[in-house]
């Protein structure tokens, strides 16, 4: 069995219209047009409900970091979205994993427990990052193990946010060395995933974090992969929202009119 520990669950009433879901937005200030259109997405969206499914930010060092003119922004942008009667949730990321009860404070989000059961027009939902169902990428758990560890984020947090902020970009630019060839994400692990929804109740699931967006229908259960945001690189145009509502589910481009 996975060690996964399931949010007991949401549900939505009828006066619930629209749902949607994004994830691995990265957002950073090297990701400028990024960056504006999901501030034009939020400050624009008629869903009732937006689900952010972890990497939201390109990097999250710890709540503090919210002080800095970049994510201060993010947080003011969100909570504008809440002000006007937007209700929040946010999953953390492999990259975000670090977002607390200030950060949530501040923007007036809900964190969300990975994996979360959701129920609105009549079905259910697991929603998950989905880095965790990543099990052939064994380096990569194992840092997930070790920086998910509460005695590891502790020591981590301690140190001084700019020591914090060196320590990420080290990290960043370690992991882009020598790099020629575009990434290749692992994907969820097909045993895994159906443990996981027949533990929820569900043979439907959300996740992102594999960048491989589409819907897939795999033996007696339904995927549908959010595609990561990248409106910076050069002839990159990816963007986009899943929405619900009672009608299904629906794939759209966060500049459509009137979404």
């Amino acid at each position: 069995m996975s060690a996964a520990v399931f949010d007991a669950g949401l549900s939505f009433d009828g006066a619930v219209r629209a749902v949607d879901f994004i994830s691995d937005l990265h957002l950073g200030e090297t990701m400028p047009a990024t960056a504006a259109a999901w501030e034009r997405y939020l400050g624009a969206t008629r869903a009732d409900v937006v689900f952010m499914l972890g990497d939201v930010f390109e990097v999250w060092v710890g709540d503090d970091a919210r002080t800095r003119p970049f994510e201060a922004h993010c947080v003011s942008v969100i909570a504008a979205a809440v002000a006007r009667g937007v209700r929040v949730w946010m999953q953390h990321g492999n990259r975000d994993f670090l977002l607390g009860a200030d950060f949530a404070a501040a923007a007036g989000v809900r964190l969300l427990a990975d994996p979360a059961r959701v129920d609105a027009f009549g079905r259910s939902l697991l929603l998950t990052h989905g880095d965790e169902l990543c099990t052939e990428d064994v380096p990569y758990q194992l840092f997930r193990q070790q920086v998910r560890n509460p005695a590891y984020q502790a020591q981590f947090l301690a140190q001084p946010l700019e020591a914090r902020l060196a320590i990420a970009a080290k990290m960043r630019a370690a992991s882009r060395a020598g790099r020629d060839e575009p990434v290749t994400y692992a994907d969820v692990d097909p045993a895994l995933a159906r443990e996981w929804l027949a533990r929820a109740g569900t043979d439907t699931m959300i996740h992102g974090h594999t960048h491989r967006p589409g819907t897939q229908v795999l033996d007696g259960w339904t995927r549908h992969v959010l595609t990561d945001w990248d409106l910076d690189a050069p002839g990159a145009g990816r963007a986009e929202v899943l929405r619900w509502t009672a009608a299904g589910l629906e794939r759209l481009r966060p500049d459509v009119p009137g979404l």
